[in-house]
């Protein structure tokens, strides 16, 4: 025998004095709300993937170093280069690897960074590669 053979053709229940609440406002009644604010961004931002900076060998530093030289002696021609460096993430340890283009304007020793006639700046510490450009 069903258990439920005694109600379930009765009519719904139902308030005499009130009306029933509209389905979109029974739907917003119950609809998700943002009691964990932050929480999405908090896992995105951990989801984000960066790089560790890679200790250079000797030949590339001597590389470096020749390739730095020749674009301090280029300077008043103001060679095109490509400067790849490591850019450190401002909220996680690590980094990205950046390519910069662009035509060598001029080296602050007293603050150890390369100037270009675009305008950006790029810290020495960072420079893991330097390209000279043939225009």
């Amino acid at each position: 025998m069903d258990n439920y053979a005694d109600v379930i053709h009765h009519p719904r229940y139902g308030l005499r004095h009130h009306r029933p609440m509209p389905e979109m406002s029974r739907a917003a009644q119950f609809s998700a709300f943002a009691a964990l604010s932050g929480f999405d961004e908090e896992i995105d931002e951990t989801a984000r993937l960066t790089d560790f900076r890679g200790e250079q060998a000797e030949d590339d530093l001597a590389a470096l170093d020749d390739a730095f030289r020749q674009m301090l002696e280029l300077a008043p021609e103001h060679p095109l280069v490509t400067v790849i460096c490591f850019e450190p993430d401002a909220r996680k340890a690590g980094g990205a690897y950046v390519a910069c283009k662009g035509h060598f304007r001029h080296y602050e020793a007293d603050t150890n960074r390369l100037l270009f006639t675009e305008g950006f700046v790029i810290p020495v510490k960072q420079i893991c590669r330097i390209i000279l450009e043939s225009e």
